[in-house]
Parts: C-alpha cells; sequence; structure tokens
C-alpha cells in the first residue's frame, strides 16, 4: 500500500461521519417478523404437548401437573433453540409466541437461559 492511498483516507475520516452505530445507546425498531425470545400463554394452553414432540432442538418440556385443572409447567430452555417456530406452528390453540422485541440473548453462563413458567393455581379450588 502507498503512503499517498493511506494518507488520503486519513485525511477523508477527519471531515466525514463514521458510518458505525452507537448501538446500545441508539436502538432502532426490530422487524415485526424477527423470530425472538418464546412467550407462552397459561390461559389458553391445553397442556398436549406437540410443541414438545415438534421441537426439533428438545428446548420445550411440558409437564402437566393437573390436566382438569389446567395447571402445567412448561420450561423452555432458549440456550438450545435454533428459533425456527415450529413450535409456534403446531400450537393448535395460539399459546406460543416468539417475541420480536426480546432478542438480545447474551450472557456469560447458561442459567439465564432456562426460563420456567407454571400456571397459576385456581383459588377456587375445593379441597
Amino acid at each position: 500500500m502507498r503512503i499517498g492511498s493511506m494518507w488520503k483516507d486519513v485525511s477523508k475520516s477527519f471531515f466525514e461521519r463514521p458510518v458505525t452505530e452507537r448501538y446500545p445507546f441508539e436502538r432502532h425498531a426490530t422487524p415485526p417478523r424477527l423470530r425472538g425470545l418464546l412467550h407462552w400463554d397459561y390461559t389458553t394452553c391445553i397442556g398436549c404437548g406437540l410443541c414438545q414432540k415438534d421441537c426439533p432442538a428438545e428446548a420445550i418440556e411440558v409437564e402437566i401437573v393437573d390436566r382438569k385443572a389446567k395447571l402445567f409447567n412448561f420450561t423452555y430452555h432458549a440456550d438450545r433453540c435454533t428459533f425456527c417456530a415450529q413450535c409456534v406452528q403446531s400450537c393448535n390453540k395460539g399459546s406460543l409466541s416468539l417475541l420480536h422485541d426480546e432478542w438480545e440473548l447474551a450472557a456469560l453462563n447458561k442459567t439465564p437461559f432456562c426460563f420456567a413458567w407454571h400456571s397459576p393455581e385456581p383459588e377456587n379450588i375445593k379441597e
């Protein structure tokens, strides 16, 4: 590389704004079809387990506590997920969705990537 061509690039950078963006401080809107973190809606879930069966990465675990009272334990392993949305496609009640707003998934260990949701216990159960 010649010194003259390098000097030309250096001098041009003094007068032009940088092309890079200040990412953590300036954020752009995410596209609506971006596949981010999985969201489970316990109010519509019937515990059929189709999402668990169809997940190619085995990232979903559905445990039935009481089917009659609609009590389920739903565990999602985001570190295993390939974000293919097969679970969303196979859910016939629409209980699963991939959020496009929550997509920043970075950590130093795997602990924050295991999400465990439990459907709340109904208050009108008689024992």
